[in-house]
């Protein structure tokens, strides 16, 4: 199995935080320095064409984000739940599965036309990822791809991405989650 030595990083918690829910724990996986860089390593090798910036989602995001950027030697965005950033932001709200959410980047972060990599540790229903996509979309980016460490293909979220024109790419994958 490819990558078969970083799921042997990967805990799973069985029932957390609900009942029936298998959490994938990606903590273990960042306790080892070796496999941490193994997943940066194969996460740069599956980007392409370097970006000009990651941008990382709240909040392991912004640790996968912040390593493959230094890896790529390109810059890195943050995009943050609600009244994090100081300065002039721009946002965009989301629907979650009970409620709403929003995610803002500096007004100033990105320019037209700039390559941007979305990074985020893991792709479940798409929802976050979708709202970063068209986050950074609306303020003129071009959005060359996203990378996650896990994908809950089950989930539809990667496919939702790819629907919207998004290449995507994930070390692994843990179907029926």
């Amino acid at each position: 199995m490819a990558n078969e030595d970083l799921y042997a990083l990967v805990r799973t918690i069985a029932d957390y935080p609900k009942p029936g829910i298998q959490f994938r724990d990606i903590t273990t996986l960042l306790l080892d320095g070796r496999g941490f860089g193994l997943a940066i390593e194969r996460m740069a090798a599956a980007v392409g064409p370097a970006p000009d910036l990651v941008a990382g989602v709240e909040a392991r995001g912004f640790i996968f984000g912040a390593a493959l950027a230094h890896r790529l030697g390109c810059g890195m965005v943050l995009l943050r739940k609600s009244n994090k950033l100081p300065g002039r932001v721009t946002g965009i709200n989301y629907a979650l599965e009970y409620g709403q959410d929003r995610l803002e980047m500096h007004s100033d972060a990105v320019t037209p036309e700039q390559r941007v990599l979305l990074v985020d540790d893991l792709i479940a229903t798409g929802g976050t990822a979708l709202a970063g996509v068209d986050l950074l979309r609306g303020a003129g980016a071009v959005v060359s791809g996203a990378s996650f460490v896990i994908d809950l293909p089950d989930l539809g979220g990667a496919e939702r991405l790819r629907r919207a024109g998004v290449a995507v790419s994930a070390l692994l994958e843990y179907a029926g989650d």
